[in-house]
C-alpha cells in the first residue's frame, strides 16, 4: 500500500506540473484578449464551438476556452481566475475531484470546465446540494456564460416539466443531485409508458405535468458532470437510494390502526426487561418478556386478524423510531406533515419520506394523519447515477481523507489545488466537558468574550433544537444574535450577508457549512476575523470541516475552537452502549479529568466513518447485483415491475 502511495503521489505531482503549465499558458492567452471587443470576443466562443461541434478535441481547445472565461469574468463580474482557480479548472478537465480549501473560489472556478464541456453541444451539469446553491451560482455565473453565447438552465425541487425540459436543453445546467436523479427515474417510467409496458398510473409517477400533452423525457444523455462539495454527494449521501414511489393504493384501516396503537404503547416497554438494542447494528429485538406484555395488552378490534409477527415488528419499529429519532433533529412538523432534515446541509428534504414504515411510525407518534406506505418504481443511487455520465469530475474542500474510496468506487483522482494565499486560520484548543449544560454555558461564555471584543462569531450546532437550546441561553444573557436553521429560509441570505460584520453573533445548522462564503469587512479583519465555534462533533468529520473553513478564508485571519461533552450524540453512537454507559458515570468529574477522554471523540467518529463506508460499499454491491439479475430477466434495472 505505502508503494501503491508512493507511485500514485508520484503520478499526480508530475500532471500537476504539466497542468500548472497549461493553466499558465491560458492566462497568458487571456491577458491578449483584453483589447478585444465584447462582440470580438463572443465570436472567438462561437468559433470554439463550432469546433468542439465539428469534432475536433476538447483538450486542443482548453487554453483558448480557459482564457475566453478568464477574460469574460474580468469584464462581466469584475472577478478574474487567479493561477491556482486555473489550475483547479484543468484538473477537473482532466476528470480529476479538484480539493480547493474553502474560500478559494469553486463557484468561480467551476466556469472553466463547464463552458468547456458545453461547447461539444451535449450538455453539461453542474450538481450542487441544495436548491439554493443551484439557484445562487447559476445566477451568478450566469453573464460569463451568457457573453460567451451560452445559455444557462436551473432545475429546483418546484421546476414544473415543460421548464425541465428547457434547462436540461440549456448548454448549462445547475441543479441538485437528487433532483437530477430523479429526473433521471421520471424519464425512464415515461420511456416505458411510451414503450406500451407500463400498467400503472403514470401520470401519478412522473407528477401532474405529464397531463401537458408533453411525452418527451426532460433529459438529454448524460454526457458531462461537475459535482460540488464531491465528498459530501458522493460518499456521505451516497447511502440513500432514490426511489419514485408507485402509485398508492388505499390504506388499510388496520395498518393505520397499527401504527397508532404501536406508538401509543411503546413507552411500556422496559429496554433490558422486554427488549434489548444491538450493539453493532443499534436495532431493537422483543424479548419474551416483551413479546409476551405484546400480547397482552390491549388492542382496537381491527388488529384482531392481523398476525402477532406483524404486531411484533410494528411494537419494534415504535421503539426504534423513540431511541433514534427526534424531533426537530432528524425531522420538523411543519403544516401537519412530518418534514425530514438533511443531516449534511441542515436543510428541509421535501418530497422524502423514510422507508420500512418508519415514516408512518413517526406520523403516528406525533399525531398525524398516518401516510400511505407506498411501493416502489423505480429507484437509482446516486453512485450508479454519476457512474452513467461519460465524463465525471468533482471539487470540494474537504474530500483528501476520501481519495482511496473516490478512486475505487469512481476511478477519479483526488488533486490538492494550492491555495491562492497562504492561509492564516488558527486553532484554539479543544475543550471537553461532563454534561452538556455545562458545555453550552461554556459556549455562551465564549461567545461573549470574543463578541466584546467586536469581532463577528458563528456558532455552528448539529441539529435545529440545539440551534434553539443555544438561542434560547443568548437571549437569557442579553446577547444579540440571528439563527439560521431550516425554519428561517426565508432570511437566510440576508442572515448570511450580515454575519461577518463587526460584532455580529450568528447561530446555524449546517446549513452555514457549505457553500456559504461570510464576507468580512475591514474592520472585521483588523480585529482577528470571524471566530467559529464547533459545538459538537458530526458522524462526518468533513462537515465540521466545512464548518470550520467559514473563517480565515483567501487569507483573512480567523479562530475557530471544538466543544464536546461526554452526552454529545458522537460518543451514543460511536462507542458500545457498554462502554458509553460508563463514561457517563465520569461525568462529575472535574474538567481537567473529563479532558483526559478526549480521543474518544475522534475514535468514535472514525469508527463510524468507517462503518459507513462500509454501508456505501455493500449498497453498491447489492445495486451492481439488482441490475445484473434485472437485466438477465430482460428488465430496466432502475424500475421495479413488480411495483409497477
Amino acid at each position: 500500500m505505502f508503494l501503491l502511495t508512493s507511485i500514485w503521489r508520484s503520478r499526480d505531482q508530475a500532471m500537476l506540473q504539466l497542468w500548472r503549465r497549461t493553466a499558465m499558458l491560458a492566462q497568458k492567452r487571456s491577458e491578449n484578449l483584453a483589447s478585444q471587443s465584447d462582440q470580438q470576443l463572443r465570436k472567438l466562443s462561437l468559433s470554439l464551438k463550432y469546433r468542439a461541434r465539428s469534432g475536433e478535441k476538447l483538450e486542443r481547445l482548453l487554453t483558448e476556452a480557459y482564457a475566453l472565461v478568464r477574460e469574460a469574468g474580468r469584464r462581466m463580474l469584475g472577478m478574474q481566475h487567479y493561477p491556482v482557480q486555473l489550475l483547479g479548472g484543468v484538473a477537473i478537465h482532466h476528470g480529476s475531484v479538484a480539493v480547493m480549501q474553502t474560500g478559494e473560489g469553486k463557484t468561480l472556478t467551476a466556469t472553466l470546465p463547464m463552458y468547456l464541456a458545453a461547447l461539444e453541444g451535449k450538455g453539461a451539469h453542474l450538481a450542487t446540494a441544495n436548491d439554493y446553491l443551484a439557484a445562487r451560482d447559476a445566477e451568478l455565473m450566469k453573464p460569463i456564460y451568457e457573453a460567451l453565447g451560452l445559455t444557462v438552465g436551473v432545475v429546483q425541487s418546484d421546476t414544473p416539466r415543460p421548464a425541465r425540459q428547457a434547462a436540461y436543453h440549456a448548454d448549462i445546467t445547475y441543479s441538485t443531485a437528487k433532483e437530477i436523479g430523479f429526473d433521471f427515474l421520471r424519464d425512464r417510467l415515461l420511456q416505458r409508458r411510451m414503450d406500451g409496458g407500463s400498467a400503472c398510473k403514470i401520470a401519478t409517477l412522473v407528477g401532474d405535468e405529464a397531463d401537458d400533452g408533453s411525452s418527451r423525457p426532460v433529459q438529454r444523455e448524460l454526457n458531462f458532470v461537475l459535482v460540488d462539495e464531491a465528498d459530501s454527494i458522493l460518499i456521505d449521501e451516497a447511502r440513500t437510494p432514490l426511489i419514485v414511489s408507485s402509485a398508492p393504493g388505499e390504506i388499510a384501516m388496520a395498518e393505520e390502526a397499527l401504527y397508532r396503537w404501536a406508538s401509543e404503547i411503546a413507552d411500556r416497554f422496559e429496554e433490558k426487561q422486554d427488549f434489548k438494542i444491538d450493539e453493532a447494528s443499534q436495532q431493537i429485538q422483543l424479548l419474551p418478556a416483551g413479546r409476551k406484555l405484546a400480547r397482552k395488552l390491549p388492542k382496537p378490534p381491527l388488529l384482531n386478524k392481523v398476525p402477532m409477527i406483524d404486531i411484533y415488528d410494528q411494537v419494534q419499529q415504535a421503539l426504534f423510531v423513540n431511541q433514534n429519532y427526534v424531533r426537530d433533529r432528524q425531522y420538523v412538523v411543519r403544516d401537519g406533515e412530518v418534514v425530514i432534515v438533511d443531516e449534511f446541509t441542515g436543510r428541509l428534504a421535501e418530497g422524502r419520506k423514510w422507508r420500512s414504515g418508519i415514516h408512518q411510525a413517526i406520523e403516528a407518534r406525533e399525531g398525524l394523519m398516518v401516510s400511505v406506505d407506498s411501493g416502489e418504481s423505480a429507484r437509482i443511487t446516486l453512485q450508479d447515477l454519476f457512474l452513467r455520465y461519460n465524463r465525471l469530475a468533482g471539487m470540494t474542500g474537504t474530500a483528501a481523507n476520501s481519495a482511496a474510496e473516490l478512486r475505487k468506487i469512481y476511478k477519479v483522482r483526488v488533486v490538492d489545488v494550492p491555495t491562492n494565499r497562504p492561509p492564516k486560520r488558527e486553532r484554539w484548543p479543544d475543550l471537553v466537558f461532563g454534561t452538556e449544560s455545562k458545555k453550552w454555558e461554556a459556549v455562551a461564555d465564549e461567545i461573549i468574550r470574543v463578541h466584546e471584543k467586536g469581532r463577528p462569531v458563528l456558532v455552528g450546532t448539529r441539529s435545529i433544537d440545539k440551534s434553539e437550546i443555544l438561542s434560547t441561553i443568548l437571549e437569557s444573557r442579553g446577547v444579540q444574535h440571528e439563527v439560521l436553521n431550516a425554519r428561517h429560509l426565508a432570511r437566510e441570505a440576508q442572515i448570511v450577508a450580515e454575519a461577518g460584520q463587526p460584532g455580529r453573533v450568528t447561530v446555524a445548522t449546517n446549513m452555514a457549512g457549505r457553500g456559504t462564503d461570510i464576507k468580512l469587512p475591514e474592520e472585521s479583519l483588523k480585529l482577528g476575523g470571524l471566530h467559529v465555534i464547533c459545538t459538537e462533533l458530526h458522524e462526518s468529520s468533513r462537515i465540521d470541516r466545512q464548518l470550520i473553513g467559514r473563517c480565515g478564508r483567501q487569507g483573512d485571519p480567523g479562530t475557530f475552537r471544538q466543544f464536546m461533552s461526554l452526552e454529545d450524540e458522537i460518543l451514543e453512537t460511536g462507542l458500545s452502549h457498554t462502554a458509553h454507559q460508563r463514561l457517563l458515570k465520569h461525568r462529575k468529574m472535574p474538567s481537567q479529568a473529563v479532558g483526559r477522554h478526549a480521543s474518544l471523540f475522534r475514535r468514535s467518529q472514525a469508527k463510524i466513518e468507517r462503518d459507513h463506508f462500509r454501508s456505501r460499499k455493500m449498497l453498491l454491491y447489492r445495486e451492481q447485483l439488482r441490475h445484473e439479475l434485472q437485466r438477465e430477466m430482460g428488465q430496466d434495472p432502475y424500475l421495479d415491475t413488480a411495483g409497477a
